[in-house]
């Protein structure tokens, strides 16, 4: 029987160090509990360049922990080979959306399908905010927000 290759996804937004770590920790977490891990590629990434090598926002680490969950992860930019080797690639926001699309269409064997995570929603809630300039009820919300995108994204992608 032939070896499955695994599935990949990158979560990104802005800076990298908000709501994609979230969402890939959230993600990795979903997978390992449902004994998947060993199918799929997961990683997040930055459509900016801002906070290469920074580990993710304090409060997103404090809500990930609060919810048992670990990172660590350090920031990153996305590159042109992304577009190449990841079958999915997730981002948060409409402005995300529209530079990930430019920079795919810069790439000549680009693969991967540019959605937003929150396509995934159940409450169809589209958009998932930036939580930086909130509080830490914001970067609750990006986790909730989370949590149900990629458990819909997971269950759709088997």
């Amino acid at each position: 029987m032939a070896e499955q290759v695994p599935k990949s996804v990158l979560f990104v937004c802005l800076g990298n160090i908000c709501r994609s770590p979230i969402a890939e920790a959230v993600f990795r977490k979903l997978v390992t509990d449902q004994n998947v891990s060993d199918k799929w590629v997961i990683d997040s990434g930055a459509v900016s360049n801002w906070n290469v090598g920074r580990s993710p926002d304090p409060r997103a680490v404090s809500c990930l922990r609060n919810h048992g969950t670990e990172t660590a992860h350090r920031a990153r930019q996305v590159t042109k080979e992304d577009f190449a080797t990841f079958d999915h690639i997730l981002c948060m926001d409409e402005s995300n959306l529209r530079d990930l699309t430019r920079k795919s269409n810069q790439v000549k064997n680009s693969k991967a399908k540019i959605e937003l995570l929150g396509s995934y929603d159940p409450q169809k809630q589209l958009i998932i905010e930036d939580p930086y300039y909130g509080s830490e009820s914001d970067f609750e919300t990006v986790y909730q927000q989370c949590l149900r995108c990629c458990r819909a994204f997971l269950e759709r992608a088997r």
